[in-house]
C-alpha cells in the first residue's frame, strides 16, 4: 500500500476474480429452492398454502366456535306480540254464532258440550215436521237475529261470508287459534243448508226459505207476538217452502260451493257440499223458476225481500267455479250478457254496496281476483276487465273526499241513507276494503285512480279501519257497539235469549213481556254480537223496543268477524302477503296449454 496506491485503487473498484472469490470467501452458498404444491389449476407455494390453512383455522376458533356454542345454547323464544283489538273483537264475534246455534240432529240430540254458552240450550227440536218430504226434519242451523227465526236467505249468505274470510285468511284464523272454531261454525251452518233441498238428487223442484213466522202486529202466538226464549217456544213454526228461487237458490249454491273449498282436506265432506252446490245451483238457474223467492210472500217479503236474482246468479257462478274448476261457470260468469242484466256496469250508488240483497260488489271482487292473480285472457278477458273497473270504482266511493255517500259527523258511512241496521252495511263493506287493499298488495300494485287522483292501498285500508274502529269505540257516544267489548256498550238487546233469565221457570207467550220491558241489563251476556248500530246524527238509545239500532244479526256479525280478521295483523309476517293467493284456485284447472315435453335427446 505504501509502493503503489494505484494499485491499491484499482482493486477497490474491481471485483473478484472466481480464484480470489473461492480464497477469500470459501464455497459460495446453496440457494434454498421453493417448493410448490399443485392444486390443479393453479400451483402454489407450500409455504403460502400453510399460511392460509391456518388463517382459516384460526378465523374459526375466532369467531365461528363461538357463533356455534351461542347458537346451541337453549333460548328463550320471545313473546309473540299482544293482541291488537282487532284480534280481541274477532274472539268475542265469533261466540255470538254460538249463542244463535239450534240444536241440531247431528249432535245426537245436544249441543255440543264446547259451545260455550252456558245460558243456552237445545231448541227448535220439532222444525220441520211439517215438511215430510225432508229427511230428518229441518232441525239444527241458526236463529237469525233477537227472534227465533231462521231464514235461509240471510243464513246462507252469512255461511259464504264466511267461509270467504277462512279461504282468504287461514293463517290468520291459525295464529290467534280461531281457525277450527270458525270451521265448525261454518259447517254447522252448511250442514243445516244441505236438510234445505234434497241435496242427494241432481234435480229438484222446491226449496224450504225459512222455519218460523211472524205476522206484521199480529194478535196471535207466533215468534214475534211471543216473547220466549227458544228453548221454551211452544207455538206453531211453519217451515215455508217455495217452487221458485233464482236468488235463494244461487246464495245457497255460494254458500256450499265457498264451504267445500274451506273443507277441501275432508275429501268427502267437500265433495258432498259441492254436489249439493250443483243441485241447487242447477235448480236457481231452471228458466221456468224465475220468480225472486220473496216476492207474493207475506211471511218472507217484509223481513228480507230480495230485488233482484242478477247479482247471485254472477256470485254463485263465481263461487261454483272456483269449487269445482268447471268452466261452464266462468263462461257464464264473464258472459256480457250477464253484467247487462245486473246493471253491473250502469254506476248506481246502491249497487256499489255490498249485502245480504246485493252480492254485486262482492261478485265482481272475486272474479276481479281471477284476472289479477291468474291473468286468463281470451276469452274472459274483456267482462273481467269490467269488473275490476267496476271494483276499483266501487272502492272510489267509500272516501268521503268524493261525496258518494253521507257520513255522519262521527264518522260512519251511511251506506243505507240512514235506515235501520247501518253497521252490518258498514261492516261487510269495510271486508271487502280491506281485501281489495290485499290483493293489490299481493301483486305489487301500489294503488290505483279516482279520476285524477291516486288512492293508495294504505289509504283503502285506513278507510276500513276507520270505520271498524267506530264500532269499536271511537265514535261521539264513546261506546262500543260489540257486546263483551270494551267497557262501555249496549246491555238491553233485542233478543228473547239474553233478556230473559236462564232461571228454570218456563215463561209463557206473554208472560215474558216483563222481560222485553224491563228497564235492567240483559241476565245473559251475549257476548260478540254487533247491535244495528246509531242513527245518522251518531245517537244510540240502549232499549229493547228500538230493534232497528239494538237487534244484533247474522250477517252483521258475519261481517263483523270477516273485517276483523283482514284488518288484524296477526299472523302476518314480515315480506308475508296476508291473503293466500292459491287456495281459492286449487280446483281451478290451468288457464294455458301446458308446455310440450322436451324433445329427445340427439344421437347421431
Amino acid at each position: 500500500m505504501d509502493l503503489d496506491r494505484g494499485a491499491l485503487s484499482a482493486r477497490q473498484h474491481h471485483e473478484l476474480d472466481e480464484t480470489q472469490q473461492s480464497w477469500l470467501l470459501g464455497p459460495p452458498e446453496a440457494k434454498k429452492k421453493d417448493k410448490y404444491v399443485d392444486l390443479g389449476c393453479v400451483v402454489v407455494k407450500r409455504k403460502v398454502l400453510w399460511w392460509a390453512l391456518w388463517c382459516v383455522v384460526g378465523a374459526f376458533v375466532l369467531i365461528g366456535l363461538p357463533i356455534i356454542i351461542a347458537k346451541a345454547i337453549p333460548h328463550k323464544k320471545p313473546h309473540p306480540p299482544p293482541p291488537d283489538q282487532y284480534t280481541e273483537a274477532l274472539h268475542k264475534a265469533l261466540l255470538f254464532f254460538n249463542a244463535q246455534k239450534l240444536q241440531s240432529s247431528y249432535c245426537t240430540g245436544k249441543l255440543p258440550k264446547n259451545n260455550g254458552i252456558s245460558w243456552r240450550g237445545n231448541s227448535g227440536l220439532s222444525d220441520g215436521s211439517d215438511a215430510k218430504d225432508v229427511k230428518g226434519g229441518l232441525v239444527g242451523g241458526y236463529y237469525d237475529a233477537g227472534d227465533n227465526i231462521k231464514f235461509h236467505f240471510p243464513m246462507a249468505f252469512s255461511m259464504t261470508l264466511l267461509s270467504w274470510s277462512v279461504i282468504e285468511y287461514s293463517a290468520k284464523y291459525k295464529a290467534v287459534g280461531e281457525y277450527d272454531h270458525v270451521r265448525e261454525l261454518i259447517k254447522w251452518g252448511t250442514d243445516y243448508l244441505l236438510l234445505t233441498f234434497n241435496s242427494s238428487a241432481s234435480t229438484i223442484d222446491k226449496i224450504y226459505a225459512q222455519v218460523g213466522a211472524a205476522k206484521i202486529n199480529g194478535s196471535q202466538p207466533d215468534d214475534h207476538f211471543c216473547w220466549n226464549r227458544p228453548e221454551d217456544m211452544a207455538y206453531p213454526r211453519p217451515s215455508l217452502s217455495v217452487s221458485s228461487a233464482p236468488d235463494l237458490g244461487g246464495e245457497i249454491a255460494a254458500a256450499l260451493a265457498a264451504a267445500s273449498i274451506v273443507f277441501r282436506d275432508n275429501a268427502a265432506y267437500s265433495k258432498k257440499l259441492s254436489q249439493g252446490a250443483a243441485t241447487v245451483y242447477k235448480f236457481a238457474r231452471q228458466s221456468g223458476r224465475r220468480t225472486p223467492y220473496s216476492l207474493r210472500q207475506p211471511d218472507i217479503e217484509y223481513y228480507y225481500n230480495s230485488t233482484s236474482y242478477w247479482d247471485e246468479y254472477m256470485w254463485s257462478a263465481a263461487w261454483m267455479y272456483y269449487a269445482t274448476g268447471n268452466t261452464t261457470y266462468i263462461s257464464f260468469a264473464t258472459d256480457p250478457r250477464l253484467p247487462k242484466n245486473a246493471k253491473a256496469f250502469f254506476n248506481i250508488l246502491d249497487f256499489s254496496v255490498f249485502s245480504w240483497d246485493n252480492k254485486l260488489p262482492g261478485a265482481q271482487l272475486l272474479l276481479s281476483r281471477l284476472r289479477m292473480f291468474l291473468n286468463p285472457g281470451y276469452p274472459y278477458e274483456e267482462s273481467l276487465i269490467g269488473y275490476h273497473n267496476a271494483t276499483s270504482l266501487n272502492m272510489c266511493m267509500y272516501f268521503p273526499r268524493f261525496n258518494s255517500f253521507d257520513f255522519t259527523k262521527g264518522g260512519m258511512a251511511l251506506f243505507n241513507h240512514g235506515k235501520g241496521q247501518p253497521l252490518q252495511y258498514v261492516v261487510a263493506n269495510s271486508f271487502i276494503a280491506a281485501l281489495y287493499a290485499d290483493y293489490m298488495e299481493a301483486v305489487n300494485v301500489p294503488g290505483w285512480y279516482c279520476g285524477p287522483n291516486f288512492m293508495t292501498t294504505n289509504d283503502l285500508r285506513a278507510f276500513a279501519k276507520s270505520q271498524v274502529n267506530y264500532i269499536l269505540g271511537d265514535n261521539p257516544k264513546k261506546m262500543s257497539y260489540v257486546v263483551g267489548f270494551g267497557k262501555k256498550y249496549p246491555r238491553h238487546l233485542h233478543h228473547r235469549g239474553a233478556s230473559t233469565p236462564h232461571n228454570g221457570v218456563k215463561y209463557s207467550c206473554t208472560g215474558g213481556y216483563k222481560w222485553r220491558d224491563s228497564k235492567k241489563a240483559d241476565p245473559n251476556l251475549l257476548n260478540g254480537a254487533m247491535v244495528g248500530g246509531p242513527d245518522k246524527n251518531d245517537g244510540f238509545k240502549d232499549s229493547r223496543n228500538t230493534f232497528g239500532q239494538n237487534e244484533p244479526t247474522l250477517v252483521g256479525n258475519a261481517g263483523l268477524v270477516a273485517a276483523l280478521v283482514a284488518l288484524t295483523n296477526s299472523g302476518r309476517g314480515v315480506g308475508v302477503t296476508a291473503v293466500d293467493k292459491n287456495t281459492m284456485f286449487s280446483a281451478v284447472p290451468p288457464m294455458f296449454p301446458a308446455a310440450p315435453p322436451p324433445p329427445s335427446s340427439w344421437k347421431p
